[in-house]
C-alpha cells in the first residue's frame, strides 16, 4: 500500500518487534490516541510521543511481540490505511526492543504544559482569562488553544520548567473561577500535564494563540472575537467576557502614538504590566495588561471612544 504522495505505509528495515515506529502523527499526539489506535491488535504497555524534529512520529511497545505483528499485517492488507485524526499513519517495525522515558505520561518536567479542559468547549474559554490564571505562577511566554479528539485544549509556555511545575500541581485538578466564565458554563476542570515542547511557534495575535514576548508579531482579525475590546472611536460597544487584558484600536490617528503615550494613559488606572503595539490593515492596536481585572474594567470604562488628544479619536 503506498500514500498518496507515494510514501509506503511500511517499511520492512527491521525485523519483527513488539516495539513499533509511527510516523505522520498530528501534531501533539496524545499516548491516549496511540493507545485508541492499537488497541483491537492488544495492549500497549508504554509509548513515547512527539519525537523527530518535527515531532510527529512516536514509539508504541505492545505487551506481546505477535500483537505487534498483528497491527502491522492488519494493516499491510487492509483496504484502510491507519489514522488519527483524518491523517494517514505509517507503520513499521522498530530496532528498539522497549520503549523508555515516556515524556507522554506527563512525569518529564517541561517549561510548557498541556492542558485538557472539561466541561466545556472551544470558545467558553478566552485566552486572556488563561494568560490570567497562569500568569499567577510566572512571566507566560506563549498560549495556543486548538480542539483534539481529547476536546479542547491548551500549550501554556513559561520560562523554566520549575515555574510550569509549580503551576501544574497548585491548578491541575482544580477548576476556572465561574466569574471568569460565561454564564451558561457550570464548571472548567483543568487537567494538566508536561508537554514534549519546550517552544511554540505563534504566527499571529489571535483568539486562539499569543505570543506576550514579541510585540512585532501582526494581530489576525479573530484576535477581537475573546478579547476585552474596545475603539478609541465613535463605535458601538461590544459585550466581552472581562480579564485584565484590553485591546486597543486607534482611529483616525492625528498624531503620533507610541507605547510611553499609551502607558501614561493608561497608568492612571493602575499598574500596567505590558503595553504591545501592532498595525493592521493600516490601522494601530495595541494590547494593554493590566496587574488586576478590575483597574482593566476601569480603564475600558473611562476611555473607551474618547480622545488621545484633542481633536483626534
Amino acid at each position: 500500500m503506498s500514500s498518496s504522495a507515494g510514501q509506503p505505509q511500511f517499511r520492512y528495515a527491521y525485523p519483527p518487534s513488539k516495539v513499533l515506529h509511527l510516523r505522520n502523527l498530528p501534531w501533539e499526539c496524545t499516548h491516549e490516541e496511540l493507545v485508541e489506535l492499537c488497541k483491537p491488535f492488544g495492549r500497549v504497555v508504554n509509548s513515547k510521543c512527539n519525537v523527530g524534529s518535527n515531532r510527529n512520529q512516536a514509539f508504541v511497545e505492545f505487551e506481546d511481540l505477535n500483537q505487534a505483528i498483528s497491527m502491522v499485517s492488519y494493516y499491510a492488507s487492509s483496504s484502510e490505511p491507519a489514522q488519527i485524526r483524518g491523517k494517514t499513519v505509517y507503520l513499521q517495525y522498530s530496532n528498539r526492543q522497549e520503549v523508555v522515558n515516556n515524556k507522554s505520561s506527563g512525569d518529564v518536567a517541561s517549561n510548557v504544559l498541556l492542558v485538557t479542559f472539561e466541561g466545556v468547549e472551544a470558545g467558553d474559554v478566552s485566552i486572556d482569562v488563561l494568560h490570567l490564571v497562569f500568569s499567577a505562577f510566572g512571566f507566560v511566554h506563549k498560549i495556543a488553544t486548538f480542539e483534539k479528539t481529547a476536546g479542547f485544549q491548551a500549550l501554556v509556555q513559561f520560562s523554566d520548567p520549575d515555574t510550569a511545575a509549580s503551576a501544574r500541581t497548585a491548578l491541575d485538578g482544580r477548576s476556572i473561577p465561574s466569574y471568569l466564565l460565561p454564564e451558561h458554563v457550570k464548571s472548567c476542570h483543568l487537567h494538566i500535564s508536561f508537554s514534549a515542547h519546550v517552544d511554540l511557534t505563534v504566527k499571529f495575535q489571535s483568539h486562539r494563540s499569543r505570543d506576550y514576548t514579541n510585540p512585532h508579531l501582526p494581530v489576525a482579525a479573530s484576535a477581537m472575537d475573546s478579547s476585552s475590546q474596545f475603539a478609541l472611536g465613535p463605535d458601538g460597544k461590544k459585550k466581552e467576557p472581562e480579564s485584565n487584558v484590553l485591546l486597543a484600536s486607534i482611529e483616525n490617528m492625528q498624531y503620533e502614538v507610541t507605547i510611553d503615550v499609551l502607558h501614561t494613559i493608561f497608568s492612571a488606572f493602575g499598574t500596567v504590566e505590558k503595553i504591545a503595539m501592532f498595525e493592521k490593515n493600516a490601522g494601530l492596536q495595541a494590547l494593554i495588561q493590566f496587574s488586576d481585572v478590575s483597574n482593566a474594567v476601569t480603564a475600558k470604562g473611562a476611555l473607551e471612544g474618547h480622545c488621545i488628544y484633542e481633536g483626534q479619536q
